[in-house]
């Protein structure tokens, strides 16, 4: 398919079904004229590119950003990975093969696989965890079993709803006739799992400790997990003397005093069904800083918007792939077809603001689940929404309605649609001009859910 596109391109470049004086001086300086302009196309794009690398190292929205940058994640994203071929391909006018290598290298990015094992002895609320992380109800479909007995006999993967290359797989549980603590590992097939996270819902056992000393011997990461922790703290609450700052300290203290033999072992503190109390935020960034550069991108769509700094980086995230949805988008107007690139730019904003809505909770379904789990009215959550692309179906339809409305946008397609079809000069000024367009949409777009998500985090915790 890539090279028949190359071939149709190619013979569109060729223009021997219009012109039919190629050698004349004026077609001569014509061209000539033609590569300028395709020059000066990519060094405006180019000046974009570092014109947004300079946005990503000032502060945006004020303490928020230097929070994120305390924490250390809003920085990884702006070192963008570069794509190869792209930039002497748009230089030699082959804008097709840009475009492809382009579409490829996001394809790339977004099915890098992530594969978390979840693990621990029955009972210990493995798969309320499982759901919990992928922000699934216990009652829906697709959901991980429950229940009081043991449910999961078998290695069992649940892949994220939104995003299938992340998957958390429920393990049986170790200790088990037919998982024997010795074997576990070797049956559950541990090779193919990212890191492992052990949960306990009471003190972690002797069969922990032996199973995180056999993952340390295979050099991958583990992490331990005290599950169920809103049950305890809601059996204390009955005490006179209650604390529950002092309750979380006796539960650390003797979950880490269970795993003797563990150095410097580190427990998080969880509820599954209350994530933004008390550790759930805390290891969702550990994850994510100790994974690989290549598999934070995957880890970090699906984390729970349960603080500021996760939405901050994603926000970053997304603004690291602008350019290169802007640059599809010139591609689409590098071929003189009436209505195409408009038609293109729509395609292309589709696919991208779908994972913002996403990845920001914003969807239909995720503003339910978060309805339930914090008590507050749906209605309310989506009261503070102002982005009439949140809890909505995105279609072509509604986005080209929202590109209308943004500042210039109209006046820029309009122009972009009358260039293409100046002579040889008017291709690349379209190109530049939807690239333009396109990465200001999409910018508008993502400040706006950004905002939204941080207006529904607020409200949702009754900030």
């Amino acid at each position: 398919l890539r090279t028949k596109i190359r071939d149709l391109w190619n013979a569109l470049l060729s223009e021997n079904f219009v012109f039919s004086f190629k050698n004349t001086p004026e077609v001569v300086v014509y061209r000539k004229l033609e590569a300028l302009a395709r020059k000066q196309t990519w060094i405006r794009i180019r000046s974009m590119k570092t014109t947004e690398d300079q946005l990503f190292n000032t502060t945006e929205n004020g303490t928020l950003y230097e929070a994120a940058d305390q924490h250390g994640g809003a920085r990884r994203f702006n070192e963008s990975e570069e794509i190869p071929g792209h930039k002497e391909d748009l230089q030699h006018k082959d804008t097709a093969a840009a475009a492809a290598e382009i579409q490829q290298h996001l394809e790339k990015q977004d099915n890098i696989p992530l594969n978390i094992a979840i693990t621990g002895e029955s009972d210990s609320g493995k798969s309320n965890f499982v759901n919990a992380f992928r922000s699934v109800s216990d009652d829906e479909e697709g959901a991980a079993p429950t229940g009081v007995k043991q449910t999961t006999s078998e290695v069992t993967p649940y892949p994220h709803p939104n995003y299938s290359n992340v998957t958390l797989w429920d393990l049986p549980g170790i200790g088990t006739t037919k998982f024997p603590a010795k074997k576990y590992l070797k049956l559950v097939g541990f090779e193919k799992f990212d890191f492992f996270i052990i949960i306990s819902d009471t003190h972690f056992r002797e069969n922990d400790v032996k199973l995180a000393q056999e993952i340390q011997k295979m050099k991958k990461k583990f992490y331990f997990v005290r599950s169920k922790i809103d049950n305890d703290i809601n059996a204390e609450r009955r005490k006179r003397d209650f604390s529950a700052e002092r309750t979380l300290k006796v539960i650390r203290d003797d979950c880490v005093h269970s795993l003797q033999g563990i150095e410097s072992p580190r427990v998080f503190l969880v509820s599954s069904f209350k994530q933004h109390w008390c550790d759930f935020s805390l290891l969702q960034e550990t994850l994510e800083r100790e994974l690989p550069m290549k598999k934070r991108d995957a880890l970090q769509l699906v984390m729970l918007n349960i603080n500021p700094e996760i939405i901050i980086k994603k926000k970053k995230a997304f603004q690291s792939k602008l350019k290169y949805w802007a640059t599809l988008s010139a591609a689409g107007a590098a071929v003189p077809v009436p209505g195409l690139s408009a038609n293109v730019d729509a395609a292309v904003l589709v696919g991208a603001v779908k994972d913002y809505v996403q990845a920001f909770g914003l969807d239909i379904p995720s503003l339910k689940r978060l309805s339930v789990s914090t008590g507050v009215p749906y209605a309310d959550l989506r009261a503070v929404i102002t982005s009439p692309l949140a809890a909505a179906e995105i279609t072509t339809e509604l986005l080209l309605k929202v590109m209308t409305q943004v500042g210039c946008t109209a006046s820029l397609m309009a122009a972009e649609e009358v260039s293409r079809f100046i002579p040889f000069i008017g291709i690349p000024i379209a190109m530049g001009l939807s690239f333009t367009t396109t990465y200001k949409i999409l910018n508008v777009i993502l400040n706006q859910l950004a905002d939204d998500a941080q207006r529904v985090f607020e409200k949702a915790l009754g900030l």
